[in-house]
């Protein structure tokens, strides 16, 4: 397939924004068409579509009237190219939410692109170099569905990646599970037990009580709960007692953000609340180990009142603990978006200098990834309309400045699982004694998608005491005495 593509060079201005911590962690790049070219945009994925090592960047576009999709190729050079005649990019469709994984298990990620409007979905199978076929299997691809996003994830272990698919209106406005026949097709099933017809956004899978099997959130907007369902290993999921936490929260859920914000080794909660022009409070969750969670009303991530959307965790300044990003949108007032820095307690404070010239745009999805692959990470976020008289934006992109803390990446390969190693928990521990904890998966928070390589800051740290990975197969790998500052590639043994 031939493609034309056209040249990205990403100018960074470093006379402009100093690179000391105290004033900004971040350099916004100004120029080439990633950020100058007006656009409605939703979803946010960091991706190697190639295969080269270098990060590529996925935006979906939705505005009412359609509106082609954006996928920039990492050049590894500090420049990018723009796909500009591939079948992902040339739909005009209506889009919003986007998964990537490799569903075939073929080496390569391929693509689910969700679409608003009681539109068809999409369903893109990566050839392997980068380019995308449009696969129009029936159960996938004909939904007519006005969905939000999707996530990959496998729910019964079996090496294939499966798709939950959130809906927000339509009939039935019911959510979608689809089961992976093997690679070849998919299967629509039973959706999870006493699921209700509520208006969802968000969805996560996680195993949030750590016994190997993924569970399934669902952030529900307007006046309902958020759902939370339990995997006991055999259809049909069930909805957790602790799904009554959500009756006392304020309702109207758009992410939901998983992380390991206090290096305990369980998964904590994130939650991005908003109605539609309307702030709601924001809430941290804490897991006590055992899959159960409390609020941590003390928390300064619970009082800013944002119409708030997109959401990711992410340690930006290589500290060894994770922090965090929110972005607001389809508000009166509150349209910045916010920069969270973790003290390592999982409390966490508001740096408003590290991401300079902020454009006050609505915003959507966002992401975190290494682009240059110097150890940090950097950062992406799609801008939409903030109402229809209002002009399309450009998107952000931020480059990280870095600092003199070290870092591990990991990238996971499975053999037995499946090949993207979604749901697989790596923990790392460093000389000192301080635990890490990542957990594989295909969204990062509502419309956004971190880099599928595992990332760790560790500070002042120069070698790994162990690693540990535990794959959805059940089977462990460890590692020890590594070195910083690198990337590892962990197959499954």
């Amino acid at each position: 397939m031939n493609s034309i593509y056209q040249k990205i060079l990403l100018v960074i201005l470093s006379l402009a924004v100093t690179k000391s911590w105290t004033q900004s962690q971040f350099t916004k790049v100004i120029q080439g068409p990633l950020v100058e070219q007006p656009s409605d945009s939703r979803s946010v994925n960091f991706v190697d579509v190639n295969n080269d090592g270098w990060e590529d960047l996925f935006i979906s576009n939705g505005p009412s009237s359609g509106q082609h999709n954006f996928l920039y190729i990492n050049q590894g050079d500090g420049t990018f190219t723009s796909l500009t005649d591939d079948p992902i990019v040339t739909d005009g469709a209506k889009s919003d939410g986007a998964t990537f994984a490799d569903i075939d298990n073929d080496g390569d990620l391929d693509a689910y692109v969700v679409t608003w409007y009681g539109q068809q979905n999409y369903f893109y199978r990566n050839e392997g170099n980068g380019s995308f076929l449009l696969d129009k299997d029936s159960v996938l691809t004909t939904n007519g569905t006005y969905s939000e996003t999707a996530s990959w994830g496998d729910v019964n272990n079996d090496g294939w990646l499966d798709l939950f698919l959130t809906n927000s209106e339509g009939k039935p406005k019911q959510n979608q599970l689809f089961l992976n026949q093997n690679g070849k097709s998919f299967k629509s099933t039973t959706t999870p037990a006493n699921q209700s017809n509520t208006l969802s956004r968000s969805v996560n899978w996680i195993d949030i009580n750590k016994d190997g099997k993924s569970d399934l959130f669902i952030t529900n907007e307007g006046k309902s709960p958020n759902e939370l369902y339990l995997n006991t290993g055999k259809a049909p999921f069930f909805l957790s007692e602790q799904s009554a936490i959500w009756n006392e929260l304020p309702t109207g859920s758009m992410s939901a953000s998983w992380g390991d914000v206090d290096n305990d080794g369980d998964l904590d909660l994130f939650l991005a609340n908003a109605g539609y022009y309307q702030e709601i409070d924001n809430q941290l969750l804490l897991n006590d180990g055992k899959g159960n969670l409390s609020l941590n009303a003390n928390s300064g991530l619970s009082k800013d009142g944002g119409c708030s959307y997109g959401s990711a965790f992410g340690d930006f300044d290589n500290d060894g603990d994770l922090d965090l990003i929110v972005a607001n949108g389809f508000c009166k007032s509150k349209l910045e978006n916010w920069l969270y820095q973790n003290d390592g307690k999982g409390n966490f404070t508001k740096i408003a200098s590290a991401l300079p010239d902020m454009s006050s745009y609505c915003s959507f999805g966002l992401a975190w990834g290494d682009i240059n692959n110097d150890g940090f990470l950097d950062l992406a976020i799609a801008n939409c309309q903030n109402g229809k008289n209002q002009v399309q934006p450009a998107n952000d992109l931020y480059l990280n400045n870095g600092n003199d803390n070290h870092w591990l990446k990991i990238k996971l390969e499975g053999t037995v699982s499946n090949r993207s190693a979604v749901g697989a928990t790596i923990r790392v521990l460093t000389k000192r004694g301080k635990w890490q904890m990542r957990y594989i998966n295909t969204q990062s928070g509502y419309c956004g998608q971190n880099s599928l390589i595992a990332h760790f800051g560790v500070g002042s740290e120069k070698r790994i005491k162990k690693i540990k990975v535990l794959w959805p197969s059940g089977k462990k790998t460890i590692l020890r005495n590594q070195k910083t500052d690198q990337q590892l590639h962990v197959l499954e043994d």
